[in-house]
């Protein structure tokens, strides 16, 4: 591990978020310099020579957005460069751990260790026990802070199952199902009038630009939503849903922390 870390990051509703501050406060008491930069921010990507990689971003579809994977493949050719993931999942992933080594050895880099932590869901919860999502928040954080002192001591690990992961990845990963399930949600979205405040925070969270605000300053939905959860989690007032989609909204830090991480 090099000293400075440049750690990208991408937070759904805020789950990825706590696990990324709780790194960086324990890098920060080893005396590490952290850099925390959202990954829909990143663009013309270099990495410095004395510089580490980390990676942030939650599971989906048992592996993680294709805007995220986009991310992924547009990174810069490592030359040896350290680099570290960790992931937030619900329950389950199988198609990015190994798939996402097996990209980032061949673009040069050295994967020095990966990480899952079990978070709550955001994803169409019926109800929200509190008492059971701050459980698993405190799991959470407690694993990642283990994670990060063997990233530190060197002894974290960054395993990969060739055939099984890539079948996964396969499975997971087809751009033909993807667009068209991401597709048909992002055009599912409605906007209840009546509640909308015309605040546009919906239209500030779209990772993918999905959002904009009319002319009559109500939010317009085109067709590159991945279902991330945030329009729908972070609107004020409730006005975004998906008909037919009875849920409760699930967030784990205010909308203005995933503008700033600070």
């Amino acid at each position: 591990m090099k000293k400075k870390i440049d750690l990208y990051y991408y937070s759904g509703t805020g789950n990825t978020l706590l696990i990324v501050r709780e790194m960086t406060a324990v890098f920060k008491e080893h005396d590490y310099d952290v850099a925390l930069i959202r990954m829909e921010d990143a663009h013309n990507i270099t990495i410095p020579k004395d510089t580490t990689i980390g990676l942030a971003f939650p599971v989906a579809f048992q592996s993680t957005f294709p805007f995220i994977w986009r991310f992924f493949h547009s990174l810069p050719e490592g030359n040896g460069t350290p680099i570290f993931m960790v992931d937030t999942m619900m329950s389950f992933s199988g198609a990015i751990v190994g798939p996402l080594k097996k990209l980032l050895t061949s673009k040069g880099y050295a994967c020095i260790g990966a990480k899952e932590i079990m978070m709550p869901t955001n994803y169409f919860p019926k109800t929200i026990d509190e008492d059971k999502n701050d459980e698993k928040v405190k799991e959470g954080l407690s694993s990642v802070r283990r994670y990060t002192e063997e990233l530190i001591h060197g002894g974290a690990k960054w395993g990969r199952v060739p055939l099984l992961s890539d079948l996964f990845y396969i499975m997971c990963c087809n751009d033909y199902l993807m667009q068209n399930v991401n597709t048909a949600a992002g055009k599912k979205l409605e906007v209840d009038r009546e509640k909308c405040r015309q605040c546009g925070i919906c239209a500030k969270l779209c990772p993918t630009h999905n959002i904009v605000m009319g002319e009559d300053d109500h939010p317009r939905f085109g067709d590159t939503c991945e279902v991330c959860m945030r329009c729908l989690c972070f609107c004020p007032t409730e006005a975004i849903s998906i008909p037919g989609k009875d849920f409760a909204r699930y967030r784990a830090v205010k909308a203005k922390d995933l503008l700033s991480p600070k």
